[in-house]
């Protein structure tokens, strides 16, 4: 092979910049999933009467049927974020890295298909629903996957991330700092406000424009 053809064949094999756009992506979907989760389910956590069923039975089924879209675009963000690292990758963290966002995806994935199986029920014999308690238990397994779980995944990729940037120093120092932040917000969220989730789309938002604004560092002499 030329060196020419070496040269295209990498460029090819580079995650481009404008894939940072697809962390945009997640972070607004990921946004409006907690909004109108915010929005629709009760504000009491522990009432299980199932009465925003009848009403915003519609709002949630959106959320759910966003989760594999945001899932799609988060997996991006992880290439790009992986990406500004290059030879710089350190294996302990990138595994932490690695493994903490795929966790919090799994635990996404678990959580809008809980949801799903929830509205179905309902949708085809609501009494059993209730009655059945299959709602009580399916209320609270979602609150424990995306309250505990899937947000303390989320805290510990943050965490990683941010670990990663200090020792290597692709980012601003205030960057890294900041994100370490958010992930201390994201391990506090189970014992906050719901909207504090929001941290984590608002940081992914972040990091996705400045990946967009200000390129790969140039990691040649590091």
């Amino acid at each position: 092979m030329s060196e020419q053809q070496v040269y295209l064949t990498q460029q090819r094999l580079r995650s481009p910049r404008s894939a940072a756009i697809a962390g945009l992506i997640f972070s607004v979907l990921l946004g409006a999933i907690i909004i109108m989760i915010q929005i629709s389910f009760p504000a009491d956590p522990v009432d299980f009467s199932g009465d925003w069923l009848e009403d915003n039975s519609n709002a949630v089924s959106l959320a759910i049927g966003l989760v594999p879209v945001a899932g799609l675009a988060f997996l991006w963000f992880m290439g790009v974020a992986r990406d500004l690292l290059g030879h710089l990758e350190d294996q302990f963290f990138s595994t932490v890295f690695t493994g903490s966002g795929l966790l919090f995806l799994g635990m996404l994935f678990i959580w809008a298909a809980i949801g799903g199986t929830i509205l179905i029920i309902h949708n085809e014999n609501p009494e059993i629903l209730i009655e059945g308690g299959f709602y009580k238990v399916g209320r609270i397994l979602m609150s424990e996957v995306i309250g505990v779980f899937a947000m303390s995944m989320a805290g510990a990729y943050v965490f990683s991330t941010g670990s990663i940037w200090l020792r290597t120093g692709v980012v601003p120092r205030w960057l890294a700092i900041l994100t370490w932040g958010i992930a201390v917000v994201l391990w506090l969220s189970l014992f906050l406000s719901w909207w504090i989730r929001l941290a984590f789309p608002i940081w992914v938002f972040v990091v996705s424009v400045y990946i967009l604004a200000a390129g790969k560092p140039d990691l040649s002499s590091s």
